[in-house]
């Protein structure tokens, strides 16, 4: 906490939201590895994490807990179900069609960010966010080029549905400065669970899953996204959702490059150019930023 404090208002955003998309990068690897049916996969991941979200609230906030729910209101309630949503489409995206698809169609989170932040907010990001946007997303379509032509239309609108919902919920969070809305995250994750437990029920195998795959399962839900997405939903408090977005990138970028490494998949030529540019684009912005922050503290560039 020592170290953080020292760190600018906008470094502390970078930092959270990075770390947070780097935690997330195991996501959609662990997912494929876990191979459980749709209704059981969200069953888990929406219990456990919902379990892990409130351990890493009461941590946060102790007595003061439930006074953190109060603040969150009913932007707090919509945080919620959206990322309910989110966490639906992003599941059955990669169930329903190919990793490339998902990727690509995830890459529009942070130009839908931007368009409603600019109509919502009248937050008018500068020419370099904009910039970074479309090469990333350039380069997010070269790493789905070979597998954009395998998926269905219903694997690629669960995709379309996660990119939107979780573009809705940064720019809503951004409405309440100030405001940490992550400790809503615990009934987003129990309403997965609750309505995905009913369609388990309903189904022919109510068996439990293999003690591996629960393994997988337990390291994904408990702890990996818990940890990951309060990281994340902290983001809006301190950048623009767009620029939130943008980082969640990296988690596209580093899961695909975990899954190429542990699936011994052989990535083709272009798949590496273009995350070799999503990743340059990000770390070229984050070094421009940082030195332009300075030459504005040092006074050497007007505001």
């Amino acid at each position: 906490m020592g170290l953080v404090s020292f760190l600018s208002h906008r470094q502390q955003g970078l930092l959270l939201t990075g770390s947070g998309a780097l935690i997330m990068a195991p996501d959609a690897l662990l997912i494929k590895i876990a191979d459980l049916p749709d209704a059981e996969i969200l069953m888990w991941r929406g219990f456990l994490s919902s379990l892990g979200f409130l351990m890493i609230a009461l941590l946060r906030y102790g007595r003061n807990t439930l006074l953190a729910y109060r603040r969150c209101g009913w932007i707090g309630i919509a945080v919620a179900l959206l990322f309910s949503l989110t966490t639906c489409g992003f599941v059955l995206g990669n169930q329903y069609t190919s990793a490339g698809n998902v990727l690509m169609i995830l890459a529009s989170s942070p130009l839908i960010a931007a368009a409603l932040s600019w109509v919502i907010l009248k937050e008018r990001l500068p020419r370099r966010t904009w910039v970074a946007i479309l090469l990333c997303m350039v380069g997010i379509s070269m790493i789905a080029l070979d597998d954009a032509g395998a998926g269905s239309w219903i694997g690629n609108g669960f995709a379309l549905m996660a990119a939107t919902t979780l573009a809705v919920n940064f720019t809503l969070c951004r409405t309440r400065p100030g405001v940490d809305m992550s400790p809503m995250l615990v009934f987003s994750g129990f309403l997965v669970g609750i309505v995905a437990g009913m369609f388990w029920l309903m189904g022919s195998d109510n068996s439990l899953p293999a003690a591996n795959q629960l393994a997988v399962m337990i390291l994904l839900c408990l702890f990996i996204v818990p940890c990951g997405v309060t990281l994340l939903q902290r983001g809006p408090l301190y950048l623009p959702s767009a620029e939130v977005g943008l980082l969640i990138l990296l988690e596209v970028v580093i899961g695909t490059l975990l899954a190429w490494w542990i699936l011994a998949e052989q990535p083709a030529p272009m798949a590496m150019v273009g995350g070799t540019l999503v990743l340059g684009t990000l770390f070229a912005k984050g070094l421009y930023d940082r030195r332009l922050e300075l030459r504005l503290r040092d006074g050497s560039v007007p505001p």
